[in-house]
């Protein structure tokens, strides 16, 4: 057989018949464009071309055999036909029959030989596409750039290192992209950032590459630092892929104001009709305490794919509004959206905090049947969150017991949690010592383990604790609770010394703890973790961060005005019957995040229904 040159089909202008095929790959309308195939009278070899393209797109098994039997009724398939042929293996990950086309194309280009470097890099087969790119007759720079993305993306920096010096050319951004986003994937910002700022030119996705580096980096506040030096100095225009990472961002610095302005900055460009971006802004409004905005833009969005759905779904669940999850979950059936795995989970999460331990159950059991969705271990650990707070203690061990893999750190986090409020030790060591085993270094077991231990007054066993963890150089996670007010984030920890309106904190905190006092309230001691006297344990309860931080919002605020608050881990008890009375005290909404679901404390009551 004799390849046609494939520049030749390049060259010539498409036909009406080939251009509609095009077009409808172009907007990955893979129906559309098998009719206009179909519809097409005078079919080249490049009308032929463009449907495999558009098969290598959609990849999954079934396309592959329409892509075999496409490619085998060309008439005289040419050099793109073979190389797209490889990609749409190299999609589907069959690795063996990419082999098999390779050894058998009469000839070969180096697209060809690219193809096969980076097909097998993506697919994991790291030193055979070495090997490959070793057994090169020719390289050109789509060649350097292909096995230097391979290497950082497997995360051997050195190896990627190598490369990229022996690059013959070196002013090619994707090359030095490759670097950037491998030193961000292994952690090493400062590394990455001295690429960055060395690059000779930059596009989108170098800037993309640091932006989203900096948020899986957890250092979100450069994030949108770099993010704003785009678009004020127009340096190039975000995509939607810029801004899922910036509001993720937001999401993890809880910089509702950021991600709002952000909201109105893409409302009047093209990018704000983009589905990633409306699901993106969504999610953000939730894990940032804005339910009301977050169903408001979710209610206004045209088209909303099962990622918006399932968005929505898990809001009203961290929320407290489980019944109006699973209201929305019935009504996207409704709609003919199929659920996913992620739907299911955040069905059950609603049921957690809810209280909705029948539904859940039930939704467990048949999701297999009922939705073709084999449970996943983040299933099994929902179940057995939801059975801890029906205390069901003893049902929750035995689905541990009957996880057909590893159970997963939270089931056991969740079930010494339960063993706290149901005050069951049995339980409470057996799933302390199944989390050390897990991770020695897990500060969580060893202090609900002491935790459970201070409540039982059995203070010789909370200091053995304490000695276990001193020998195992276990340092504990220091709580906090911060907000933002004006664009400022303030931070409070417990016996905060601090802050510089501390005196006004103090003096606020003592005169509402008069008023709660007259309402009935009385310090929950079981959170005061130290053994001293009661009088202390008082005032140590009066001084944690989430309340310096309810009484810091009060008096900076206007009067009305909600608070939204974040902590990073759980709120105890006793705060979060304080926050109850106060927010009837002051008239305000009080919104809460801890690390498991957002309180809305409003007129002496919680949104979680005090089921949390």
């Amino acid at each position: 057989m004799i390849l046609r040159p494939s520049l030749l089909a390049v060259a010539r202008p498409l036909t009406t018949g080939t251009a509609a095929v095009a077009a409808a790959v172009r907007r990955r309308d893979l129906a559309g464009a098998e009719e206009a195939f179909a519809s097409t009278q005078l079919k080249t070899t490049t009308t032929y071309n463009c449907l495999l393209a558009g098969y290598a797109k959609a990849s999954g098994p079934g396309r592959l055999a329409d892509a075999r039997r496409l490619f085998d009724s060309i008439p005289h398939p040419d050099a793109v036909s073979y190389n797209t042929l490889l990609s749409c293996h190299f999609a589907c990950g069959d690795i063996d029959g990419a082999w098999r086309v390779f050894s058998t194309m009469p000839v070969r280009d180096v697209t060809s030989w690219n193809t096969m470097v980076s097909g097998l890099s993506k697919n994991g087969a790291i030193e055979e596409a070495e090997a490959m790119f070793r057994a090169m007759p020719a390289r050109n720079a789509v060649s350097w750039n292909a096995m230097v993305a391979a290497r950082a993306s497997s995360g051997d920096m050195g190896a990627a290192e190598n490369l990229f010096r022996n690059a013959p050319e070196k002013t090619d951004a994707i090359l030095w992209t490759a670097m950037v986003s491998g030193y961000m994937d292994t952690g090493n910002v400062q590394k990455a950032m001295e690429y960055f700022r060395a690059m000779p030119v930059r596009n989108l996705v170098s800037w993309n590459a640091v932006v989203a580096g900096y948020v899986k980096n957890s250092r979100a506040g450069d994030a949108l630092r770099v993010f704003k030096t785009m678009v004020e100095d127009a340096i190039v225009q975000p995509n939607p892929s810029t801004l899922s990472s910036v509001l993720l961002g937001c999401s993890n610095l809880s910089a509702l104001g950021f991600g709002r302005q952000v909201h109105q900055w893409c409302m009047k460009l093209p990018l704000g009709r983009s589905i990633t971006v409306g699901t993106s802004l969504l999610s953000m409004y939730c894990k940032c305490g804005d339910l009301d905005d977050a169903c408001k833009l979710f209610d206004e969005m045209h088209t909303k794919d099962i990622v918006a759905w399932n968005a929505m779904i898990s809001g009203y669940a961290q929320h407290g509004g489980g019944r109006k999850a699973i209201k929305l979950f019935e009504k996207m059936k409704d709609e003919g959206v199929v659920p996913d795995w992620i739907t299911l989970l955040a069905v059950l999460t609603a049921c957690i905090h809810t209280g909705l331990c029948d539904f859940g159950i039930q939704c467990f059991e048949t999701m297999q049947e009922a939705y073709n969705i084999e449970p996943q271990v983040d299933h099994y650990s929902c179940m057995v969150d939801l059975l801890c707070r029906a205390g069901l203690l003893e049902r929750a061990v035995n689905m541990i017991h009957s996880m057909p893999f590893e159970p997963h750190p939270s089931a056991y986090g969740t079930l010494l949690t339960a063993c706290r409020v149901y005050k069951n030790l049995e339980f409470a060591e057996f799933a302390a010592r199944k989390l050390i085993e897990q991770d020695p270094q897990n500060a969580g077991a060893y202090v609900q383990l002491a935790n459970i231990y201070a409540v039982a007054n059995r203070w010789d066993d909370v200091s053995r604790v304490r000695r276990w963890m001193k020998d195992n150089a276990v340092v504990k996670t220091p709580g906090y609770s911060w907000m933002e007010i004006k664009g400022v984030r303030h931070e409070f920890r417990s016996n905060d010394r601090l802050h510089p309106q501390l005196d006004l904190i103090h003096d606020k905190l003592d005169r509402l703890g008069k008023l709660m006092k007259a309402m009935g309230y009385s310090p929950d001691l079981d959170f005061a973790l130290h053994d001293v006297e009661e009088s202390l344990k008082s005032q140590m309860l009066m001084r944690h961060s989430e309340k310096l931080a309810i009484a810091f919002g009060l008096i900076s605020t206007s009067p009305g005005m909600t608070l939204r608050i974040f902590k990073n881990l759980r709120i105890c008890g006793d705060c979060h019957n304080a926050a109850k009375l106060i927010s009837k005290i002051e008239d305000r909404e009080i919104i809460l995040r801890d690390t498991t679901r957002f309180h809305h404390f409003r007129g002496g009551h919680c949104s979680c229904g005090d089921y949390w």
